[in-house]
């Protein structure tokens, strides 16, 4: 059964990713990724009020493992900041790494904090 509720949220969030990501990646054209940055901050937002709610286990496995585990991508992170540095925009690659590391445990502290007052 988890198999299924992890299949069913990771298409929801494969599907997400892939939408928020065009659009954003069309509306600001920049060499910054800043599709997949949004992506990963906001997925370490909720994240961070998911893991740290008293949801049951099948919406923990559902939402945390199926939907952001398929929302959030490390690897399009590797991948573009790799591209950024071997195009020789090292700045850019430092930035994205030190940005979306901090900015995303930042995100993830937001998140258990909302949770913590909003008492869920």
């Amino acid at each position: 059964m988890n198999f299924l509720i992890v299949g069913i949220g990771g298409i929801i969030g494969s599907l997400a990713r892939f939408c928020l990501g065009n659009l954003v990646n069309k509306k600001f054209k920049s060499l910054f990724p800043l599709g997949t940055f949004i992506i990963n901050i906001t997925g370490a937002l909720l994240l961070g009020i998911l893991s740290s709610s008293h949801i049951s286990r099948n919406f923990y496995i559902l939402l945390c493992d199926g939907f952001l585990g398929a929302y959030t991508t490390f690897s399009s992170f590797m991948y573009e900041d790799f591209k950024l540095f071997q195009l020789k925009y090292k700045l850019h690659a430092y930035t994205y790494v030190i940005m979306t590391t901090l900015i995303g445990l930042a995100f993830y502290a937001l998140g258990t904090r909302i949770t913590y007052y909003a008492g869920f």
